[in-house]
């Protein structure tokens, strides 16, 4: 059982990647604290010392996923030389995002839509994910000499291909939306 800080910080990897798995999987009310216990090999105890509850997970589950999600996304749009066919690497992203076999739509849309009404700090983990979400597209339009709206445009597309995708298995939903948002970029 860990004792000191560095342990505290495996522990805390170690729940936070069953709980990625599992959240993703599953959804996060049919996911219990025992169900993260077993899938972590971390106690009850020092699993609550951690996350004094499950929402407090949840948050943390969504905060590191944020990070991960738009890293991934960044480190395949800077790969792209042109800045004007940059805003449509997003969309090339997430094609292969969509064809990943683990793949279950937006973790912040899902979240949202189980607990954004009764959690504020979920609804506010999905905000900003949005947010970001929308400001790096944002950033590629002004950096491709387009009006800063565009990105506003390209979220909306993104957004929309990652709902549909995910709702109706439409894998090629991410090339629809791209077809559209080359009009856009021009």
């Amino acid at each position: 059982m860990p004792t000191n800080a560095m342990d505290l910080r495996t522990a805390e990897t170690r729940v936070l990647d069953a709980a990625a798995r599992l959240f993703y999987a599953r959804g996060v009310q049919t996911v219990g604290m025992d169900d993260i216990r077993d899938a972590s090999g971390v106690s009850l105890k020092r699993l609550y010392q951690l996350f004094p509850n499950k929402e407090h997970l949840v948050t943390a589950y969504l905060r590191r996923r944020d990070v991960w999600w738009r890293a991934r996304l960044a480190e395949h749009v800077a790969t792209v030389d042109d800045p004007r066919q940059r805003p449509l690497a997003v969309f090339d992203w997430m094609d292969g995002w969509f064809h990943e076999p683990d793949y279950r739509g937006c973790a912040w849309i899902n979240c949202y839509g189980e607990l954004g009404a009764t959690s504020r700090a979920v609804a506010e983990e999905a905000r900003t994910h949005k947010e970001g979400f929308g400001a790096f597209l944002r950033a590629l339009a002004v950096d491709a000499g387009l009006p800063a709206d565009t990105g506003d445009h390209l979220l909306l597309l993104a957004e929309g291909a990652i709902v549909t995708s995910a709702l109706t298995g439409d894998l090629d939903a991410a090339r629809k939306a791209r077809a559209a948002a080359a009009k856009l970029v021009g």
